[in-house]
């Protein structure tokens, strides 16, 4: 009984972003800085699972979150994570994420000469969406939002852009990131 009243305040507390000033609901838990980073499994473009903290576990990771790569703030925002990425080194990770199928992601990859940020697809069971608060409910695609962790697993950064439609702040990313490596 109690329970189901905890559940219930947390559906009256709704979180939302707007997609071209239309409000659109959050599911999933805020995400705050000083927090453990939550573990997910998403797809990588060979359609292998892969689990955050086996493949970033031990590394600083940027982790990007767009509705679809095919759409031109999100290839902007990739191909300027792209370009910062080439320069960061080994003990930093750049990943995005959508709902984009596998084979999809791989093909604007290629097409955008995206090399040193990997991309992830959520599109199976939206779990790294719930997990990290960002699943856009009635749409089922990820919010535009960019998270850090760091080498510990503790989120250090969180921005959940409150415009789908608009790029992230990148000088607050790439200083919040600077401050980590």
């Amino acid at each position: 009984m109690e329970e189901n009243i905890n559940e219930e305040k947390k559906e009256a507390v709704k979180r939302t972003v707007t997609m071209q000033g239309r409000p659109m609901v959050l599911a999933g838990t805020e995400i705050k800085v000083g927090m453990p980073a939550p573990d997910f499994k998403v797809t990588d473009n060979d359609m292998l699972p892969m689990k955050f903290s086996r493949t970033y576990g031990g590394k600083v990771a940027v982790i990007s979150a767009v509705p679809s790569l095919d759409t031109p703030v999100c290839d902007l925002e990739t191909r300027r994570f792209n370009k910062e990425a080439e320069a960061l080194g080994p003990d930093v990770g750049v990943l995005t994420i959508s709902m984009d199928l596998p084979f999809a992601q791989k093909r604007w990859c290629g097409a955008a000469g995206v090399k040193a940020v990997r991309t992830y697809s959520d599109y199976q069971k939206a779990e790294f969406g719930k997990a990290w608060g960002v699943l856009l409910k009635d749409l089922r695609l990820l919010a535009r939002a960019v998270f850090i962790v760091d080498k510990d697993g503790i989120v250090k950064y969180a921005q959940i852009v409150p415009e789908v439609a608009s790029e992230p702040n990148y000088e607050e990313i790439l200083n919040a990131l600077r401050a980590l490596v």
